[in-house]
């Protein structure tokens, strides 16, 4: 039983992922996720968001035609949907379909799983969130000593196999790179692809704020966590940037 002082941080996932809490209950939220497996699994099904988005990306007229902002009633309205849907399996999707809507409208199109910037506007949500799945799982680090690039990952057992989030950091562009998961059999899985812009990630001194910061990313292999031996951050013309032992 949580005292009636405490606030029940279970409640605020559907919030925390359409943006609607203010700072300091973000970030309470993100402390007991932490800590929270329940939270945790229900923000990773949440994630499935990116193919939606994709989806009305895709037929959204242009950008510059979205630019409503959703008010207060309207994202009430999707919060009520939230509890909805936990009840109604069957209407899962039209969850997933608002709250898409609220992201299109209501915020910068950035990448659902991968966070680092390339513009000048605060971190969206889910952005947030990814950064939280890093610091919640099991994280191994590198640096690598050669390229001096600076990575970890962070790993979290799933039924269908491994949940892993990627840091970078001191690495410049322009480049286009991939992760790749290798297991103990020599089998590989990419994990996830991206770009790095000239002005680079992790950078000390960078130009940008965006620079200076760490790039996160994040993305599933289908091996169980005991069976990767360890991770890869190559170029995609073949260049090791860095390994991470498992």
């Amino acid at each position: 039983m949580i005292p009636p002082t405490q606030p029940d941080r279970h409640s605020d996932v559907g919030a925390y992922v359409l943006g609607v809490l203010d700072a300091a209950d973000a970030d309470r939220f993100e402390r007991h996720l932490v800590g929270c497996d329940r939270c945790a699994a229900e923000l990773e099904e949440l994630m499935a968001l990116t193919p939606v988005l994709a989806e009305f990306k895709q037929s959204a007229p242009t950008p510059e035609t979205i630019t409503a902002v959703p008010g207060r009633r309207v994202l009430d309205g999707l919060l009520d949907e939230v509890d909805a849907t936990r009840r109604s399996r069957g209407r899962r999707r039209l969850f997933l379909v608002a709250a898409a809507v609220v992201l299109i409208v209501g915020g910068p199109l950035a990448a659902v799983s991968v966070t680092g910037g390339g513009d000048k506007e605060p971190a969206p949500p889910l952005a947030n969130a990814v950064r939280a799945q890093y610091a919640a799982g099991e994280k191994v680090t590198s640096v690598d000593p050669e390229t001096k690039v600076s990575a970890g990952v962070s790993m979290a057992a799933r039924p269908w196999g491994t949940q892993v989030v990627m840091e970078l950091a001191n690495v410049k562009g322009p480049k286009s790179c991939d992760l790749v998961a290798v297991g103990k059999d020599g089998k590989r899985q990419t994990i996830t692809t991206w770009a790095v812009p000239k002005g680079g990630y992790g950078i000390p001194g960078g130009a940008e704020k965006w620079n200076r910061e760490p790039l996160y990313a994040s993305g599933g292999a289908a091996l169980n966590r005991g069976d990767i031996d360890h991770f890869e951050i190559n170029t995609l013309d073949g260049k090791r940037l860095a390994t991470i032992k498992a």
